[in-house]
């Protein structure tokens, strides 16, 4: 008999089709049946169904050679919901103007379980750039502003978010275990940033500050990054001020322009 794997039995339709949706949309390009339910481990029969029911719902499209790929609905799904986001539009300012400071790319964050996912991003002015894109996720553990989202969690719901935490050693920097960022996050806390010693990718580093908002449950973060060849360490512990300061005057702006609960996307 065709049978869920045992982490998926208890997760319902929408559940997996929205696993099935992210499987296709997070790959670095069209995807094969195989492709995928490799990725999604659900059921050859019950992939073969979701797939269908995404399809004709304009999530996905199918292209001739019988890949998936991400669809035109998505697109306006991505657009409505960007509109919407006033957290991002009360921080643009600031993130322009610690741009026009540092040169360097700036990114503003927000956590969503173990992962930051990037809401906005202001280009560096230099030749070689960051490969981040709006809306794209990276791992919270082994990012600056992952980090620092972080740092504004509670204790049970750090716990809760470390004990879902898959620790990857993407290089020779990063953490391998919950009591080592634990113990950063506890520095960071102390000093109201974090920073990125090239920790998710060899030869990029960041540093980045916390955005508190009294009143919401948002646990979101900016950051400025740069190439290690380009930015040093004692550079990005010079911006650590001016990251610092744009974070808190974001946070307090949240709270006069959006109230309570209603800075989120």
């Amino acid at each position: 008999m065709d049978e869920a794997p045992a982490e998926a039995s208890g997760t319902g339709t929408l559940g997996k089709a929205i696993a099935v949706l992210e499987a296709v949309v997070t790959a670095d390009g069209p995807q094969r049946f195989t492709d995928i339910l490799a990725r999604s481990g659900q059921p050859r029969g019950t992939l073969y169904r979701l797939l269908s029911h995404l399809v004709e719902e304009g999530l996905l499209i199918q292209r001739r050679d019988l890949s998936y790929e991400p669809g035109l609905r998505l697109l306006t799904l991505a657009y409505r919901s960007w509109s919407a986001n006033r957290f991002r539009d009360v921080a643009e300012p600031h993130l322009r103007r610690l741009h026009d400071l540092t040169g360097e790319t700036v990114h503003l964050g927000i956590l969503r379980q173990t992962e930051i996912v990037y809401v906005d991003k202001v280009e560096s002015r230099q030749t070689v750039r960051m490969s981040s894109q709006i809306g794209k996720a990276s791992p919270a553990y082994c990012t600056g502003i992952g980090k620092a989202a972080l740092s504004l969690l509670g204790h049970a719901e750090l716990e809760h978010v470390l004990a879902r935490t898959e620790f990857h050693p993407f290089t020779a920097h990063t953490h391998r275990s919950a009591a080592t960022l634990l113990a950063e996050i506890e520095e960071i806390r102390r000093d109201g940033h974090a920073f990125d010693r090239e920790e998710h990718e060899a030869e990029i580093r960041c540093v980045a500050a916390p955005i508190s908002i009294p009143g919401d449950d948002i646990a979101a973060g900016i950051s400025v990054t740069g190439p290690a060849y380009r930015v040093t360490m004692e550079q990005l512990s010079a911006w650590a001020a001016p990251v610092r300061a744009a974070a808190q005057a974001i946070g307090k702006e949240a709270v006069i322009r959006l109230g309570p609960g209603r800075g989120g996307p």
